[in-house]
């Protein structure tokens, strides 16, 4: 038995996929450990793991409900503040507390210096976990990144430049000078562009992605493992909500609209899903935690849940419509179902870049989300045999597929090969 340290920052999205990596870990027979913010602590220890807060449910809550989180721009911004460096200190110290040498492997999201950092101090395995492709950056099949210009026309040197100008005026001047200093402290050498290479692990990169949504690129860590959808969602606690099956009884499969677990500021989403729906003559499931998002007095056909499993709702829905996250989109390609994305910040314009050229969907901006238009996609989408036929087709990629049992198959080998030291080409999985 080893011990296992998964850490997870972010929204539910962020943390459904590290649980079931865990579940399946500990079902492996070793102690798990998730280290995330005490939002979720109860859903943690409902599962038997041993928890470790990072941040406090008020710091969540006030990264949250700022509206500037979902700006392209500023968004970034607030992400390295908040995600890299407020919780850099806290991550490694806690890793120098829970390590036993030669029996630990953590497992982290790229954006958790402080287990970077503790792997370099105490030569801990980690595995760095990605849940989104737009994390690699490539001059091949480049991210989509407003507002950059990534096509497959933009010449590769004026990509290159682009990273290294959304370095140094952007990423660096915020991160880098505290990044040194604490390392500093603990007699580490100074690191430059830490987005660039360095956040990858030299040990172990694992996609958590299928190769048919994005493929291993030349320019991407040598380290790097593609393992599929990890999709997990708490469909494994509760049982079916009868009001829910009672509803989708009751009549044609239902649009689903959600923003997203983490949106707080979800009212126009929702006014304009109500407007959309009414004019398709559709019945519809709004998703959301905020009551006081959804709009007063809903027409019929149209109702409102706080959480339904997406495992549950979504084989039994027409489309979803929502705010383009990793998890949702995953969810809706193995549900085969069209979806149309509202993409606003972070990896959401890639995802609906690659939905679109899937065939199984599209996206809008946040501006253009409107409802003539939204009305008028969908309409398109939901009238489309070829897309229907696509989406039957990539949905069939998930029948064999065991990502979940991939990734811990990688996160265990950790344990068995021996680190071959700080390089860019060092690998122990």
């Amino acid at each position: 038995m080893a011990r296992m340290i998964l850490i997870a920052l972010g929204s539910s999205g962020d943390v459904h996929p590290v649980l079931g990596i865990a579940e399946e870990l500990a079902r492996r027979h070793h102690e798990v450990f998730v280290v995330t913010n005490p939002s979720f602590e109860s859903l943690v220890k409902r599962l038997g793991f041993q928890f470790r807060p990072l941040g406090t449910a008020a710091e969540f809550d006030a990264v949250a409900d700022d509206p500037d989180v979902w700006h392209p721009v500023r968004g970034i911004k607030m992400l390295v503040r908040w995600a890299i460096l407020h919780t850099m200190r806290p991550i490694y110290e806690l890793l120098e507390e829970l390590h036993i040498p030669d029996q630990t492997v953590v497992a982290a999201p790229l954006t958790a210096f402080g287990a970077r950092i503790a792997q370099e101090k105490f030569g801990i395995r980690l595995a760095t976990l990605h849940l989104q492709p737009v994390v690699f950056r490539s001059v091949y099949d480049t991210p989509r990144i407003p507002p950059m210009l990534t096509g497959p026309r933009v010449p590769h040197w004026l990509k290159r430049l682009q990273f290294y100008l959304a370095d140094r005026l952007l990423v660096d001047p915020i991160l880098t000078r505290e990044t040194n200093a604490f390392r500093g402290e603990l007699g580490l050498r100074p690191v430059q562009r830490l987005m660039n290479r360095w956040c990858h692990s030299p040990d172990c990169v694992i996609g958590l992605f299928p190769d048919w949504y994005a493929s291993l690129q030349a320019d991407w860590p040598p380290n790097t493992h593609l393992t599929g959808f990890p999709l997990w969602d708490e469909s494994v606690l509760d049982a079916r909500d009868q009001g829910l099956q009672k509803f989708l009884e009751a009549g044609t499969p239902p649009l689903v609209f959600t923003p997203g677990s983490a949106m707080r500021h979800g009212k126009d989403f929702f006014e304009v899903a109500v407007a959309a729906t009414e004019q398709l003559g559709k019945r519809a499931i709004l998703l959301s935690q905020h009551a006081a998002h959804i709009p007063v007095g809903l027409p019929a056909g149209i109702v409102h849940f706080p959480y339904v499993p997406f495992s549950q709702l979504l084989p039994q829905a027409a489309a979803l419509v929502h705010h383009g996250g990793i998890g949702s989109t995953g969810q809706a390609l193995s549900a085969g179902i069209p979806q149309l994305i509202m993409a606003m910040a972070f990896d959401q314009p890639d995802n609906a870049n690659r939905v679109q050229r899937l065939g199984v969907g599209g996206g809008l901006s946040r501006h253009q989300f409107q409802a003539p238009r939204v009305t008028k996609m969908l309409d398109r989408m939901l009238g489309c045999p070829e897309m229907s036929a696509r989406c039957k087709q990539v949905a069939g990629h998930f029948s064999s597929a065991k990502p979940i049992p991939a990734t811990a198959d990688l996160i265990e080998q950790m344990l068995t090969v021996p680190r071959s030291g700080e390089s860019d080409h060092a690998t122990v999985c």
